[in-house]
């Protein structure tokens, strides 16, 4: 599992660390490995153009301990000073000795990083709050520049300048690094959009902080958390040999309409491929449902009289069936909330089950979401962690957020937000968003927690996506076909 932390904590754990460590030893450890990345991303160090941008704090000593490394090894390296009366000591003084050079003015170096081969990004560290500072603009500016030539290659240390490293949010001009190499623990800004399209490829260095449950920080202050294959094929609900299909998990899907029968056909076609024993299906669509999966349990008579089911999805292509949504919210089973279901809950009714103790899933995207907290779209696109705690902590719900990152709250917010690693751009199509209804529904009837069941969901769902993709557009039929195919690469591993 990728853990992300704070930056209070992990200032925590490094002073805890350097406690017991010789002076500066922690710095040489940082600078060892960013030294070694950067060289595995020139291929060709001797002869090659390095230059480093270099701010007032340790992310600048680490880029200049690092550019000393790289200098031995034959690379002309030129460290641009953005404050060079605060420029850390030593590192200069390293790089120095090792034959690179320095410049002090920061307005003549545009020309440097824009032929040089690798722009190391140290400018600002972990700290850092409100994009960059003017004067860094140009040098960021030009670093661009040179990529989008193909000639220069930018290395991040720690995170690209600019981002917020607690909440990946990005308010001002930023560092797009190709590759960001962090130290010691992954900050919530690697891996939550929009900071984290412009941190590149991540690639972590330990440095010896203790983060987990026995550590120094302790685990239970985590702020989010990517699953990887493993966690996710731990929490697939797998059938044992005396299960039927009740035992299994009965999900009923309360969706679709007379203007909207399709959301209803590919929410149980997610639903079917979700693990779940069987689907029921309650609205307008039944023979719409039946024509495409005649192996769904339709019902005429309302959810409350359809049969027993463990879990139900109410909402997508639901129209104004205020009734319908009303009806599922009064069940003592767990509930996904979708699309116009979000828009016709009342929130009271959501609070209420959360009260009594029983789950609830809402699904929103950043659309849905703003209308729901009473904000435009764009805060919510910028401000991604902060929208889906506040969404969970006002509905008493699980709330997992769809978007570019999907990211999964526990109802109240707290605890760590879970942040989906898979997906592609080409699941923005028209009702993929049903078919992650579905099956993320079906997980719950067979007895996920809600949280488990959003973020098993949003994994399936993502790696379905890139196989049905496979760089091509995609409809979301395709990627309901492509779970089973999903579902089996994690659970092999």
């Amino acid at each position: 599992m990728r853990t992300a932390y704070s930056v209070e904590t992990v200032r925590a754990a490094e002073r805890e660390l350097m406690a017991r460590l010789p002076e500066g030893a922690l710095m040489q450890r940082a600078a060892a490995g960013l030294a070694a990345a950067c060289a595995d991303v020139l291929g060709r160090v001797y002869g090659s153009r390095v230059v480093l941008l270099v701010g007032s704090g340790d992310n600048g000593g680490d880029a200049l301990y690092a550019g000393a490394r790289l200098a031995r090894r034959g690379a002309g390296v030129r460290a641009v000073l953005l404050a060079p009366g605060r420029a850390h000591a030593g590192g200069l003084a390293a790089l120095r000795r090792a034959g690179g050079s320095v410049v002090a003015d920061a307005g003549s170096a545009v020309g440097l990083v824009e032929r040089a081969d690798l722009v190391v990004d140290g400018i600002v560290g972990i700290g850092g709050k409100g994009g960059l500072r003017e004067e860094a603009v140009p040098l960021a500016e030009a670093a661009r520049r040179g990529r989008g030539r193909g000639r220069g290659v930018v290395v991040a240390v720690d995170l690209p300048s600019g981002i917020d490293a607690d909440t990946g949010e990005v308010r001002g001009a930023a560092v797009r690094a190709d590759v960001t190499v962090t130290f010691g623990a992954y900050k919530p800004g690697l891996l939550i959009d929009p900071a984290r399209e412009y941190a590149g490829v991540v690639r972590f260095v330990d440095i010896g902080l203790e983060l987990e449950p026995d550590g120094a920080a302790g685990a239970a202050e985590a702020r989010a958390e990517a699953l990887q294959h493993g966690e996710v094929a731990r929490l697939l609900p797998v059938p044992a040999a005396e299960s039927d299909k009740y035992r299994r998990g009965v999900v009923g899907i309360a969706a679709g309409s007379a203007r909207y029968p399709g959301a209803a056909v590919l929410a149980v076609a997610g639903a079917l491929r979700g693990g779940a024993g069987a689907v029921r299906y309650v609205g307008p669509a039944g023979s719409a449902v039946l024509a495409r999966h005649p192996e769904t349990l339709v019902s005429e008579r309302g959810p409350a009289r359809a049969g027993r089911v463990q879990a139900w999805v109410v909402g997508p292509g639901a129209g104004d069936d205020a009734a319908t949504v009303g009806e599922v919210l009064a069940a003592d089973v767990p509930v996904l909330i979708d699309a116009d279901g979000l828009r016709l809950a009342e929130a009271g009714a959501v609070r209420g089950r959360g009260e009594r103790g029983v789950p609830t899933l809402m699904t929103p995207h950043a659309g849905e979401a703003a209308a729901l907290l009473g904000v435009e779209r764009e805060e919510v696109e910028a401000g991604r962690l902060a929208a889906v705690r506040e969404l969970a902590a006002r509905y008493g719900a699980a709330v997992l957020l769809k978007g570019s990152t999907t990211l999964v709250a526990e109802a109240g917010g707290g605890g760590a937000v879970r942040v989906n690693p898979t997906g592609t751009p080409w699941l923005a199509t028209a009702g993929s968003g049903d078919v992650l209804s579905g099956l993320g529904g079906s997980l719950l009837a067979a007895g996920l927690s809600a949280v488990d069941a959003g973020s098993v969901a949003a994994y399936v769902h993502g790696l379905a996506g890139r196989f049905a993709a496979e760089g091509a557009p995609v409809s979301a039929e395709d990627v309901a076909r492509r779970i089973p195919e999903a579902w089996r690469s994690v659970a092999r591993g």
